[in-house]
């Protein structure tokens, strides 16, 4: 079992992908490589170096990229674990390369809800263009006036349907209602309010606005239970409070810099998707490793 080869002129420690003699395959996302486990009730997750921008993976890869998101969704899984049950079940990698050590979870097989939770905080992204066009997010109205940016009168839960490639598709809660049912949309409404609410206030505590996140939950066990990453700077917008100005973009913790260079070699977002230059990955790493010191108190 092992590493599949890798492009040329990646950083050095870059897990691209990932090949494991004895494992079945399940499917390889646009971060993270998923696998059966020898007792099917559970998977192997292993975040991989990846990057998206512009719905592609480009062929560079960010350095510790992997093991920040893992360790970070372990630091949020914790610290929820008394709001909602999770697919956790131990990061023991042994008898796997040592390159999985910090990027690999064994978890709870879960029948996955076919919705993406997202929550928003903060008028940004798909939804500051919407609420430009229409004065409302994905069918709930909102106040005339907002900024981009600025924190909305409370959070809102607007849901997303997955998609395999590309962008997953907003959707209004009563279509979230016929794709899922009407008591599990409702439940997943309230634990993804709860969830934003719990972590919001403690990283506004350490100096991190949460502007907006998307969680994911299946049922294990009769029980709704949080799945997939939880909180990283790849599911979230993360801003500093320090930098905080509402009626612009902000930067943010995240592919900034990646999705900055991609606009100023004016690629068609076609592709090939372009290699990234090694100070582009390095400053990409740098960012998601700060953010990671900032919410958790570690280091990696």
């Amino acid at each position: 079992m092992g590493l599949a080869s890798l492009p040329e002129n990646q950083p050095s420690g870059v897990v691209l992908e990932t090949q494991l003699a004895g494992y079945k395959l399940l499917g390889r996302g646009k971060v993270r490589d998923v696998y059966e486990a020898p007792s099917a009730d559970r998977l192997l997750i292993i975040t991989t170096d990846r990057i998206s921008a512009f719905d592609y993976i480009l062929p560079t890869g960010i350095p510790d990229k992997g093991r920040v998101l893992t360790q970070m969704t372990l630091f949020w899984l914790d610290f929820l674990k008394d709001l909602v049950p999770n697919h956790f079940i131990s990061s023991d990698t042994t008898g796997l390369p040592p390159e999985m050590a910090g990027r690999s979870m064994w978890v709870k097989r879960c029948d996955m809800f076919q919705v993406e939770c997202v929550v928003r905080g903060y008028l940004s992204g798909s939804g500051w263009k919407d609420y430009k066009q229409t004065g409302s997010v994905c069918g709930i109205k909102l106040p005339a006036g907002l900024r981009e940016s600025d924190k909305l009168p409370e959070p809102i839960f607007t849901p997303a349907t997955k998609a395999e490639s590309g962008h997953d598709e907003n959707i209004s809660f009563e279509e979230t209602v016929k794709l899922i049912g009407a008591d599990n949309a409702a439940k997943l409404r309230d634990l993804t309010l709860a969830v934003y609410q719990k972590a919001s206030e403690y990283a506004r505590s350490k100096g991190i606005i949460i502007a907006d996140t998307k969680l994911e939950f299946g049922v294990y066990d009769g029980q709704i239970t949080l799945a997939d990453e939880v909180l990283t700077p790849d599911s979230s917008r993360f801003w500093s409070v320090d930098t905080y100005t509402p009626g612009q973009s902000q930067a943010s913790f995240d592919k900034q810099f990646v999705r900055d260079y991609l606009e100023s070699i004016h690629w068609d977002k076609q592709p090939p998707a372009p290699p990234l230059p090694p100070e582009v990955a390095k400053k990409t790493a740098e960012k998601y490793i700060e953010a990671y010191r900032i919410l958790s108190g570690r280091t990696l």
